[in-house]
C-alpha cells in the first residue's frame, strides 16, 4: 500500500515538476512535456527505481487518467469543426488498417519460418494495431495464444508505442511534411477551440483568479461521465468494456461541449493536459527494456517490422490519396497506439480540432479489429 501511494504521488506530481524545471532551465523548454513523460517513466522502470509489481498500479493510474483527460480536452471541441474534419480522419484510419494487413503479409516472407506462431502473431498485431489492446487480449482468447506469446507481443508493443509517439512529438511532422501535403495555419491550429486559452497552457497559469471554480466545474463533470461511462461495463462483456467505456465518454464529453456554458469554461484542454501527462508517465514506465529483450527477441523484432513498415506504407497509401501530414499522424496514432493516445499526439502537434475525430476513428478500429484480426490468422494459416 506504501509503495502503491509513493508511486502514484510521484507520477501524479510529475507534470508539477516537469514546469518547475522548465522554468528554472529554458534550454529544457525545447523538450516536449509528453515526450519528458515518457522518459521519465522509462527510467523509473528500467533503472530498478521500480519493479514490474507496480505495474497493476501503473495501469490504474493510466486507465483513470486517460479517461478524466478525454472529456477535458473534448469540452472545449466545436463539433461543426469535427464533421468538416472526421472525414479524412476515416479514410486515413482504413489506409492504416490496410498497411498493417500488406506490411504483415510482407513479412510472412521473412518472418514465417522463424516464428512457428505466425498466424496468430499476424491475428494479433492486426488487431492491436487496428483497434487497441483490448483487440488484442480478445484475438488471444479466441485463438488460444499461449500466455507467454500474449506477454511478449504486449510487452513489446508497450516499448515499441512509447518509442513511436516519441518520433511522432519529435520529428514526424518534419520529416514526412517534406513529401506530403500540409494544412497547417495559424487558423487551422486554432479551430476547434473557442479561446487561444486553451493552448498548451502552463501548470502554473491553470489555477489563477476566475479559473479554479470553472475549472473545477468541469473536473467534477468529467467525473462524472467517467462514472456513467464505467457504470457500462455491468452491461457487457468483458471483451467489450474498455471498447463501450470510451464510446460513451466520448459520446457524452461531445454531448456536453454542445452546452454554450461548458464549452467557454476555460483552460479545459490545458487541464486535460496535466492528466496527458501523468497517464504519459504512468504508461512508460510499464516498458521494461529487459523483459521485452530478454524473451523471445524475435517476437520483438517482428513486432518492430510491424510498426515501421506499416507506418511508411501509410505514409505512402495517405500522400497518393492527398490526406494531409497532422491527419495521418493522428490516425496513425489512434491505429498504432489506441484512441486514448489521440489526445497526446494532437496536443504535440497543437491541432486541438483533430482530437473528436481522432478517437472516433479509433473506435472504428476498435469495433472492426477483432474480426480483421481472426480473418487474417485464417488466411496466412493457409499460407
Amino acid at each position: 500500500m506504501a509503495q502503491a501511494i509513493l508511486l502514484s504521488a510521484a507520477v501524479f506530481s510529475f507534470p508539477i515538476g516537469i514546469h518547475f524545471i522548465r522554468i528554472t532551465f529554458p534550454i529544457l523548454r525545447k523538450i516536449n512535456p509528453i515526450v519528458a513523460a515518457y522518459i521519465f517513466g522509462l527510467l523509473l522502470v528500467n533503472t530498478g527505481i521500480i519493479g514490474e509489481d507496480a505495474f497493476p498500479v501503473l495501469d490504474t493510474i493510466a486507465t483513470v487518467t486517460v479517461a478524466l483527460s478525454i472529456p477535458l480536452m473534448l469540452f472545449s471541441v466545436n463539433i461543426r469543426t469535427w464533421f468538416k474534419e472526421s472525414g479524412k480522419t476515416g479514410i486515413a484510419m482504413g489506409l492504416a488498417a490496410l498497411s498493417i494487413t500488406l506490411t504483415l503479409f510482407l513479412g510472412s516472407f521473412i518472418f514465417k519460418n522463424n516464428l512457428p506462431d505466425f498466424p496468430r502473431l499476424s491475428g494479433m498485431l492486426v488487431g492491436v494495431y487496428t483497434g487497441g489492446t483490448p483487440n488484442l487480449a480478445a484475438i488471444r482468447a479466441a485463438l488460444s495464444v499461449p500466455a507467454d506469446l500474449y506477454l511478449a507481443v504486449h510487452a513489446s508493443d508497450i516499448l515499441l508505442s512509447a518509442l513511436y509517439l516519441m518520433f511522432i512529438m519529435t520529428i514526424a511532422r518534419k520529416v514526412f511534411g517534406r513529401f506530403m501535403i500540409s494544412e497547417i495555419t495559424e487558423e487551422a491550429e486554432m479551430e476547434g477551440i473557442e479561446s487561444t486559452e486553451q493552448q498548451f497552457t502552463p501548470l502554473k497559469e491553470l489555477f489563477v483568479k476566475g479559473t479554479v471554480l470553472p475549472l473545477m466545474g468541469a473536473l467534477g463533470l468529467a467525473v462524472l461521465i467517467f462514472a456513467i461511462g464505467g457504470s457500462f461495463t455491468l452491461l457487457v462483456n468483458s471483451e467489450s468494456q474498455t471498447l463501450v467505456v470510451i464510446l460513451v465518454i466520448t459520446t457524452l464529453s461531445l454531448l456536453a461541449s454542445n452546452i454554450e456554458k461548458v464549452r467557454n469554461i476555460p483552460k479545459t484542454f490545458a487541464f486535460g493536459e496535466y492528466f496527458i501527462l501523468v497517464f504519459s508517465a504512468a504508461t512508460g514506465a510499464m516498458g521494461n527494456f529487459s523483459r521485452i529483450l530478454s524473451s523471445t527477441p524475435m517476437v520483438f523484432v517482428f513486432v518492430a517490422f510491424a510498426v515501421v513498415v506499416s507506418m511508411l506504407i501509410h505514409v505512402l497509401l495517405c500522400r497518393i490519396f492527398k490526406i494531409d501530414v497532422d491527419t495521418m499522424l493522428i490516425a496513425s496514432t489512434a491505429a498504432i497506439c489506441s484512441p486514448p493516445f489521440v489526445g497526446v499526439t494532437a496536443m504535440a502537434l497543437k491541432r486541438p480540432s483533430l482530437v473528436a475525430p481522432g478517437i472516433t476513428a479509433g473506435l472504428m478500429g476498435y469495433a472492426l479489429g477483432n474480426y480483421l484480426g481472426v480473418m487474417v490468422f485464417k488466411l496466412f494459416s493457409l499460407l
